[in-house]
């Protein structure tokens, strides 16, 4: 078990039915998205998604001819309090490790963040030495 988590980066034209073409391999396969985010760019989007199975997830897209990459993030688990986002936030800072994007997750155990870092393996030090709660792909 580690506390890295993978993460599936999907590119998806920017034009009706190509999320539902992506979901759509995915649940013939029985790949189940549990948190997910569409970022847009000119032309196109980046669906960055953890699946319960992320790598059979990534060849069953490559065999579709699908762009995907493997990406690792680290989750967070949230104090679900005001405040509660600010406290992950400031160890980031305080440690000097840069966010390069996050998103939210309701979770089955609470909230919790996903996040994108240079350094995961400092990252989830610095977190876990501050007190707070890493999540790994067991947890979600």
């Amino acid at each position: 078990m580690t506390d890295i988590i993978t993460q599936l980066s999907i590119f998806v034209k920017n034009e009706p039915g190509s999320f539902a073409s992506i979901t759509s391999t995915l649940k013939e396969c029985n790949i189940n998205l549990k948190a997910f985010n569409i970022a847009e760019s000119s032309g196109f989007g980046v669906l960055r998604a953890i699946a319960n199975n992320p790598k059979e997830a990534y060849d069953t897209l490559k065999e579709k001819n699908i762009i995907v990459k493997l990406t690792d993030v680290v989750a967070v688990k949230l104090n679900d309090a005001p405040g509660g986002i600010y406290d992950v936030a400031k160890v980031f800072g305080d440690n000097n490790l840069n966010i390069e994007y996050a998103y939210a997750y309701a979770g089955v155990n609470g909230p919790a963040v996903f996040f994108r870092v240079d350094e995961p393996g400092v990252a989830i030090k610095v977190l876990k030495d501050a007190g707070l709660e890493i999540l790994s792909e067991e947890d979600l």
